[in-house]
């Protein structure tokens, strides 16, 4: 009878994953240092934590674009502009959500920024609301694309448990190949295919084949 060497997972449950993760902050870069604070005071009313940044170079070197939140940004500043900071972001690939604030916006700008991927772009005066709302829009959107991520390197961790053999029954069965065809192709006898098998689905958590199909094709796995 064949022993099983993997080790039973246990995984957090949601409310204790959710528990894990730090709150959003809201980071704001302005060169107004009265913008900064009215900003600072509007967001605080969310009960958010705060950190703001004089300029783009000062976000560079003190804050941490890695950290849940999202980035409320000034487009036009002395030195680095709004829009520059937010292509380095996206060189460094950060994926903090970008909300432009500007008294001095066009359309050239607004869509430069939207194609770059900002949330808004939104104009001084602008409407505290409205403000507050994009900012629960792109916490939630951050909230989300670190969820996608985590899950996405949990399904990598798992597929790395994998010997060579399992990762190549794996590639064949996601492919819709039958064990016959597999057993052909590989050399083996079909039980010894049934028997990687089950490995495969073990050593991933798959509950059924559909389940390992979507998991591999969410990390590209397949052929890798």
């Amino acid at each position: 009878m064949l022993k099983e060497v993997a080790e039973t997972r246990s995984e957090p449950s949601k409310p204790e994953r959710d528990a894990q993760v730090p709150p959003a902050t809201v980071f704001i870069v302005d060169d107004d240092a009265a913008v900064r604070q009215s900003l600072s005071l509007l967001i605080h009313s969310m009960s958010l934590p705060v950190e703001s940044f004089e300029s783009a170079q000062d976000f560079l070197q003190r804050g941490d674009p890695a950290r849940a939140g999202c980035l409320v940004l000034d487009i036009r500043m002395p030195g680095m502009s709004g829009l520059e900071l937010q292509d380095e972001l996206k060189r460094r690939e950060f994926t903090l959500p970008v909300i432009f604030i500007t008294g001095h916006g066009d359309i050239g700008m607004a869509v430069r920024a939207m194609k770059n991927g900002a949330v808004d772009f939104i104009e001084k005066p602008f409407n505290d609301q409205v403000l507050l709302e994009r900012i629960n829009q792109a916490i939630e959107l951050d909230r989300v694309r670190r969820e996608e991520r985590g899950e996405r390197a949990d399904i990598a961790r798992r597929i790395e448990l994998l010997s060579p053999r399992e990762r190549e029954v794996m590639e064949r069965i996601v492919a819709g190949q039958a064990n016959k065809v597999i057993a052909i192709e590989l050399g083996l006898s079909e039980r010894t295919v049934e028997i990687h098998r089950a490995k495969v689905m073990a050593k991933t958590s798959a509950g059924s084949l559909a389940e390992l199909v979507s998991m591999v094709t969410r990390i590209g796995a397949n052929g890798a």
